[in-house]
């Protein structure tokens, strides 16, 4: 297993850019890691990855030095067992809204003692044949992110009983969805919902926990930096877009 750089740099409060993706090519996955971002999500939620199209995702990732994160549709754990195995460095988890749904979530990450993650000779222990055993185990423990999404209000209700749980990494705030959940069917940009969601970053900042969101352009995540959510993210299909217009801009 490779050091997770992503990790490191989350812990050192720096800001951290990256990309999430439906599609299943290890060819965009270099172009990403190539241009200077630093992870990229798949995403198996809205997209169709199965496993062996991760592992190959993941190699190309690893290629270039971008961290491979995933999210998962659902809180599976015999398929999220799968996706880490090919040596995603971190899941990235909609749908958690209590306390529970982050135990488990951090059971199927984690190995024992901290977790219930069944152990084989796969990619991400380098088939067993580097590390010993339990220094695999502790270092895989260590360098795996786990990052639930917030993205309804049953997990604005439960956010203090779910920050306080241990091993959780970060929250991922997902505007669109939060907004949805609020009856704002046209976006985030309403005060009311950017009132929920800055209340939101304060509580998960001041946990010490990471906070990550969307940002649709440079001026966004300039400002989410500067306010201390380090994780953030757009879509490839977003940048192409914003990169084809202001290419072809009179």
């Amino acid at each position: 297993m490779k050091e997770n750089a992503l990790k490191k740099r989350l812990t050192q409060h720096q800001p951290c850019y990256g990309v999430i993706s439906p599609t299943t090519d290890p060819v965009v996955c270099e172009y990403v890691g190539l241009s200077g971002l630093h992870f990229y999500v798949i995403d198996a939620e809205h997209g169709f990855p199965n496993p062996s199209d991760v592992q190959h995702m993941v190699r190309a990732l690893e290629g270039v030095g971008c961290t491979p994160l995933a999210r998962v549709g659902d809180l599976n754990e015999k398929l999220l067992l799968q996706y880490l195995d090919t040596g995603v460095m971190g899941i990235m988890m909609p749908g958690c809204s209590t306390a529970d749904d982050l135990h488990r979530l951090v059971t199927a990450v984690k190995y024992p003692p901290v977790g219930q993650r069944g152990l084989g000779p796969v990619r991400a222990a380098d088939y067993m044949m580097k590390m010993p055993q339990a220094e695999y185990v502790r270092f895989a423990n260590e360098q795996t992110l786990v990052l639930p999404q917030i993205e309804d209000l049953q997990a604005i209700e439960n956010l203090d009983a779910m920050l306080a749980i241990e091993d959780v990494d970060g929250f991922i705030v997902g505007p669109r969805d939060l907004a949805m959940a609020m009856g704002f069917y046209d976006g985030p940009t309403h005060p009311e919902v950017q009132s929920v969601i800055e209340r939101v970053f304060e509580k998960i900042l001041a946990a010490g926990k990471i906070a990550g969101t969307v940002a649709a352009t440079a001026e966004q995540a300039q400002k989410l930096a500067q306010r201390g959510v380090h994780l953030i993210l757009n879509s490839v299909q977003g940048l192409i877009a914003a990169g084809t217009r202001a290419f072809m801009a009179p």
